[in-house]
Order: C-alpha cells, then structure tokens, then sequence
C-alpha cells in the first residue's frame, strides 16, 4: 500500500530513475540515423577524438555519453547483428552511474554491458568486467571484443595458469574481463611482490559485476587466502594422532556433529597430561598447542570418514566437494585437520601452510573508484548493497509484457515436510511426462531425494 502511494505521488526513486533515463534514452535514439551513415573508420575516429578530449581537456564522461551510447549501438548493429533496445540502455545508464541493474534473465545483461564499458574506458585507467566463471570471461571477452575493437578499443581475459606478462598485458588493455576470484589473487600477488617488474594490475577504476549478488552478498565474507608452507615439524602430528586413539568418546570428549566440532572435557585434558607426563598442558605454548592438534586428531577420527569426506589418492588425502562430489586436487584443510587425517590415514603428512596474503571479495570490490553490477535478482538486497557498498538498485521494465509466471516462494516447518513436497511435485510432473531438473545442496540431500523418489 505504501509503495503504491509512493508512486501516486511520484516519490518513488526507481520510477524517478526510470523517468530521467527515458528522456536521455530519447537524446541517444534522436542521434541513431546521424550516426547510422558514418563510415566505420568515422565511428573509431570519433572515439578515438573523445578519448583525447576526456584525458587531456578533462571533459566529463556525462557530456559525451549520448554520443558514445549512439557510436556503441551502431558498431553492435555491425560487428554482432545486435542492436540495444531502449531498455537496454536505461540498464547501460544505470551502470554508469554506478548503480546495480536488476534486469530479468534473457533481457540480454552481456550486450547491455557495452556502453558503459566504452564510455568508461576512454578515461584510459582500465575497466574490468567481472563474471561468475572463466568461460564466461573468455567468451564475452571474444563475443562483445568484436565491437570494442571495432572502435579501437583493446581487450583482455585472465584466468588461471597465465604467466606474469600475460596477466600485466591483459591488465594494460582497456578493458579486462575475468572472475572475482582472479581479480583478487591478482591484487593479493601484487601486494606481496618485490620487484615493480612483477606488478600486473593498474589501479581499481571502474568495475562491472556480473551476478552481482552471488559476488557482492554471497560470496561477500569469502576469503581469498594464498598460504605457504611453514616451517614447523611434523611429527606433533602424530604424537597427538597416538593420543586420540587412547581416548574415550563421552568420558574424555564429547562430539558435536552438528556443529563439527569436539571438546576435550576435564577427564579428558588430564589423561592427555598423563600421557604426555606433564602437570599442566596449558603452562607452555607448545604443550597447549599440542593439545589443540589432539582436537584436530580426534576430529580426523570420529567427524571426517574416508570416502566420504576424503579419499586416498595416489598416497595423497584428496578432499572430497561436498556440494559436487568432485576431487579437490591442490585444496587442504586448514588449522592442521588436513595433518590430522594424514597421521590418521598413515600417509606422509604435509607440513602445515600459513597464511601470507588474504583479503574478502567485501573488501576487494569497495577499493573500486566507481562500482556498477548487474543481475536478474537484486532488489530484494537493496538495502544490504546500499549500506556495505554504497549501491544503489534501479529495476530495469522488460523489453516485452513478462509472460512467465514467477511464484513466491512456499516455506514448510521442517526439512521432512519440504522433502515429501519436492517428490510429490516431482511425481506430477514425471506423470504429465515433464522433464525435471533437480538441484539440492549437498550429496547428502541428493541420496535423501533419490531414497524418496525410490
């Protein structure tokens, strides 16, 4: 009712937004047949000219953008067959003003993305367009590259496995496409570097953010973590390994599977004492931090089964993705469990890494001068994008009337109940003969489903 009456008395800013954009898009479409009739040379030219006035004269990037919006439409017209639509260039609007657009999937995000790219590139200082994987990066970069080199325009990709010049000349392009993880390690190499020769970013200009709310809210307390290995032995390794075997579940420790956890209890610390022949376990540093490692041992044993969690691989302790079921070569438990499970385990044990370099995507994306996303699903988190970054979200009206209907949500008191449901629903719809794709969270919820269906 509120929101209604906001938009009654025209205080509401999304169609406040929407109207200012309508009248800029107006402007841009007013120039499309004086544009239309340039040569493509004529098109590179003229942004090539902008580019001068922007970084020598200083000229505002908002004095020009009706004009480069115009030039960027044309060369999608002639590079990819494409061209925006007016909704699309409200979208493009909005992310140049550094805001976050919330565009239905299929309203085409990719090519929307193009004219704030250009317009934000002539300032010469890099723009990144950051996606959720290294395909995406690699095919928008070849995919919307056509129109940005058709303008005279550079582009880059990083992803994994790239040497140091590579990663420095995708960075000195014009515009760097590459996932948020990439970005990340990139600056975290960089701050750890010793020689300038071994630098590859240029600064935080401007960035774009595909799936803005996976990145941005999701994966936002995510740690980007590079580690070294340390210099400690091995060996309290398996020392704390002996000690767990000899202890009693209930009268030493207790055991928390929810949690994932284990606590020695008083009975417990003092028979690790015993064992170990001292009077208190907590008088010294290493005795203490032994003890911790016996906490890590007894997690090993009684909350981490082989073949499940982890599986033995070539003499090596493999982790086990709990989402996908895949091996996670190269990945290690951390806190010295990944140890602990090699004692249980019997194989050589690894020394422990420690952290040199760590940053949150949070903190990574708030040192950008100007940030901008775009996703199917943001308003919901308008408020969380506004108070950590500043954001603000404009919803973005389809192209056409929205045909699909989308259902709000169905919660049920307990997983038991939601589960029942599912394979109901998924019943129906195996009878009308409806293909089905069922996605949980977790191997586990998968083989519960399958038992159901079974």
């Amino acid at each position: 009712m509120l929101n209604g009456l906001k938009k009654i008395l025209g205080l509401d800013a999304n169609d406040r937004a929407l109207k200012r954009y309508s009248q800029t898009v107006n402007e841009i479409n007013a120039l499309e047949e004086e544009v239309a009739v340039l040569s493509d040379d004529d098109l590179a030219r003229e942004i090539a000219e902008m580019r001068r006035r922007v970084v020598e004269e200083g000229q505002p990037l908002d004095e020009v953008m009706c004009r480069v919006f115009a030039i960027v439409r044309e060369a999608a017209k002639r590079t990819l067959g494409m061209r925006h639509f007016d909704m699309q260039v409200m979208g493009a609007i909005a992310l140049h003003e550094g805001k976050i657009a919330e565009m239905k999937t299929g309203e085409g995000k990719t090519l929307v993305a193009t004219m704030p790219v250009v317009l934000n590139a002539l300032k010469g200082k890099g723009v990144h367009v950051v996606t959720v994987n290294d395909y995406l990066a690699k095919r928008d970069a070849e995919w919307m590259g056509k129109v940005y080199r058709f303008l005279g325009l550079s582009v880059g990709v990083i992803y994994p496995f790239m040497s140091i010049e590579e990663r420095r000349e995708a960075y000195e392009a014009d515009i760097t496409y590459g996932t948020n993880s990439e970005f990340g390690f990139d600056y975290l190499r960089d701050n750890m570097a010793i020689l300038p020769s071994q630098l590859v970013q240029r600064g935080h200009h401007y960035a774009i953010v595909d799936e803005v709310d996976s990145i941005l809210i999701d994966e936002a307390r995510t740690p980007l973590i590079i580690s070294g290995p340390s210099e400690e032995s091995v060996e309290p390794y398996k020392v704390a390994d002996r000690i767990a075997k000899s202890l009693t579940v209930n009268e030493d420790f207790e055991i928390d599977e929810k949690e994932k956890n284990v606590a020695l209890t008083e009975a417990g610390i003092k028979r690790c004492e015993k064992i170990l022949g001292i009077e208190d376990i907590y008088a010294e540093v290493e005795t203490s931090e032994l003890l911790h490692k016996i906490v890590q041992a007894l997690k090993a044993r009684y909350l981490f089964k082989r073949d499940v969690h982890y599986v033995i691989k070539d003499g090596e302790v493999v982790i086990v993705d709990e989402f996908t079921g895949r091996l996670m070569y190269g990945r290690r438990y951390s806190d010295g469990l990944h140890q602990a499970i090699e004692a249980k385990e019997g194989v050589r044990i690894g020394r422990e890494n420690q952290t040199l370099a760590t940053i949150t995507l949070q903190n990574y994306f708030r040192m950008y001068e100007k940030l901008a996303g775009m996703t199917g699903t943001a308003a919901t988190e308008a408020e969380e994008f506004n108070e950590i970054y500043g954001l603000e979200v404009v919803v973005i009206p389809t192209h056409k009337p929205m045909i699909r209907r989308d259902f709000p949500d169905i919660i049920y008191r307990s997983k038991r109940e939601k589960f029942a449901a599912v394979a109901d629903e998924i019943k129906e719809c195996y009878e009308r003969r409806q293909p089905v794709l069922i996605g949980t969270t977790s191997i586990e919820n998968s083989e519960k489903l399958s038992k159901l269906l079974s």
